[in-house]
């Protein structure tokens, strides 16, 4: 049962969530901040991990702090966003995609990729990295698809 909010508007890149699902362990959705990433990647998850939760003093973050295991363990899809706050939850996501080869475990959110020496791996074969950007005209309803396919050609 997916995490998806009541006034959810689908986005173009919906679609190929669902299909990196299907093909990878686990896809990075990375982008400005404000642009829908949790609550698009809410649409596709049936659990989520909030490592900048403020209301929870921040417990999450400490977990995954101590051990990545400790957060890596709800329903899949499982949505952990502003994983860069803890770079070990990549190298920890990476090897839980090689260990059952299962597809669309994880869904990983941030607004930065972190500058670290702390990731070890690309995360090839196991974590599709995907561009997100701003809702466009077409997407919110202003414009019709005919206006949003010229722009791209």
């Amino acid at each position: 049962m997916a995490l998806t909010k009541n006034d959810y508007k689908k986005r173009i890149i919906d679609e190929k969530i669902e299909k990196n699902l299907k093909i990878f362990g686990a896809i990075s959705i990375e982008g400005p901040k404000w642009c829908g990433k949790t609550w698009t990647s809410l649409n596709h998850a049936n659990s989520v991990v909030y490592l900048n939760n403020v209301s929870n003093n921040f417990n999450e973050r400490t977990l995954a702090q101590m051990n990545v295991d400790l957060i890596l363990n709800k329903e899949y899809p499982e949505l952990i966003d502003e994983w860069q706050e803890v770079p070990a939850i990549w190298d920890g996501i990476r090897f839980k995609c090689d260990e059952d080869n299962k597809r669309g475990k994880y869904i990983l959110t941030g607004s930065a990729t972190p500058v670290t020496k702390d990731i070890h791996h690309s995360g090839a074969g196991r974590i599709a990295r995907m561009k997100m950007y701003t809702m466009s005209l077409y997407e919110s309803g202003d414009s019709s698809r005919r206006n949003y396919i010229a722009r791209f050609i």
